[in-house]
């Protein structure tokens, strides 16, 4: 079996920067040892917006630029980024929320294509990352609506952060509520 982590856009914004909190800047030291973990493979999340972000319909709704690729807010966390180094990890820039290519990624790790179903569980994925009640939960469903049932399909709570901590573990329950299984 198959273990996979996907960090979720554990960038500069979403840590310190225009969208950050102190609850993001905590988890820091866990997503770091996390990563450390023995994996076979690693999938980073970028959240990555244009200069007109302001103009899309997510920017209508949260009018904050963030994420605007090649700036310093759409980097990685530097603490998180030298975690990273030497692990061949597969970084998908996603426009919004949840990205089918994580989908897609998880099951080139595991080897299987997206239409046949395999017998028996095949892999465990675990999320971590920000923002716990809309990036995580939205790559976490995704994961689940197309891993049917033969991936375990976990978050792991102390390396989270939510827009409020109200939020995150109302996020946690949803997802719980989804079998997706919350740990820590």
């Amino acid at each position: 079996m198959k273990k996979i982590l996907v960090v979720v856009d554990m960038q500069n914004d979403f840590v310190d920067g225009s969208l950050g909190s102190k609850e993001a800047e905590e988890i820091v030291p866990a997503v770091v040892r996390k990563i450390g973990e023995p994996w076979d493979g690693i999938i980073v999340t970028l959240d990555t917006h244009g200069p007109d972000y302001l103009s899309s319909k997510e920017g209508e709704k949260l009018p904050v630029e963030h994420c605007i690729k090649g700036t310093s807010g759409w980097e990685l966390n530097e603490e998180v980024a030298k975690a990273l180094e030497g692990k061949d990890a597969i970084f998908v820039e996603k426009p919004t929320f949840g990205s089918m290519e994580v989908v897609n990624a998880a099951l080139r790790i595991i080897g299987e294509s997206p239409s046949v179903e395999p017998a028996g569980t095949v892999a465990e994925v675990t999320l971590i990352g920000l923002c716990t009640d809309i990036c995580v939960v939205s790559n976490a469903l995704l994961l689940k609506a197309a891993g049917w049932n033969n991936m375990d399909i976990a978050v792991d709570s102390e390396c989270c952060a939510g827009t409020s901590p109200e939020r995150h573990a109302a996020a946690l329950d949803t997802m719980a509520s989804c079998q997706i299984n919350i740990v820590n």
